[in-house]
């Protein structure tokens, strides 16, 4: 009886340090890194990854637009002319993450979606009033590489690569129909009120083999974004879990 009392003290010990240890490392985190670790942020917003971590994100989006961008001619309607029109979209996605290392990430992204692009009252040509597709949206890869920590002082410092493969080339409005190519950079910064993130990228797309500015962003780690140009999407919510093993 002696016996088995005295192994659970020492089960109950151990454990207890063990708790002690893993709350002192945390504890130990600087202030800012204290709302999400030393992992490598991923394209994901507000999702970081750890050495060895393998994270799956199933998630649903809705877009809804009242004047999204269009030309009639990239629907087979022959004018090259820009009109608005409301946009409407159902998107299911698969997300996968690997930490490589402490400084390498790899994703990849896919989508089924239904989507419909709704003819302008000024668009003079024979477009339908509703011009829908589903069926396999964007299929992209991305490589992520962290250049630096960030210390009390300095930011820390990413880049990524994405590409995006075209698996659409007989549909016009879903999915991608030529090869693009997006290469961006980024720095990251805690502060004890929060965390900021500023990115911005160059996007190269074989269809109209030109090099443009691609996505920019400052972000606070509030998982919230407001569009400030009329060619951002008016509302888009998403939900889904997060899985990391």
């Amino acid at each position: 009886m002696k016996k088995a009392l005295s192994m659970i003290a020492i089960v109950i010990t151990a454990l207890l340090i063990v708790g002690s240890f893993d709350l002192f490392s945390q504890d130990e985190l600087p202030y800012y890194l204290k709302d999400r670790g030393r992992e490598v942020p991923t394209s994901m917003f507000g999702t970081y990854i750890e050495t060895g971590e393998f994270i799956i994100y199933p998630f649903y989006e809705f877009y809804h637009d009242e004047n999204t961008e269009y030309a009639p001619e990239d629907f087979g309607y022959g004018l090259d002319e820009d009109f608005r029109g409301r946009y409407r979209a159902h998107e299911v996605l698969l997300f996968f993450g690997y930490g490589i290392t402490d400084r390498l990430v790899v994703e990849c992204e896919a989508a089924y979606i239904t989507a419909k692009q709704y003819r302008s009252p000024d668009d003079p040509t024979g477009m339908p009033d509703i011009f829908e597709e589903s069926g396999l949206g964007d299929v992209e890869s991305q490589i992520r590489w962290r250049w630096s920590q960030e210390s009390p002082s300095r930011p820390g410092i990413f880049s990524y690569f994405e590409t995006v493969f075209p698996l659409q080339k007989d549909r016009d409005l879903i999915g991608t129909q030529d090869w693009e190519f997006k290469l961006g950079s980024g720095v990251i910064k805690g502060f004890s009120w929060g965390t900021m993130t500023l990115r911005v990228a160059a996007e190269y797309s074989a269809a109209e083999e030109a090099v443009e500015l691609g996505e920019y962003a400052i972000e606070y780690l509030i998982n919230n974004a407001f569009g400030v140009t009329s060619k951002a999407t008016d509302y888009a919510p998403e939900v889904g879990i997060l899985f990391h093993f």
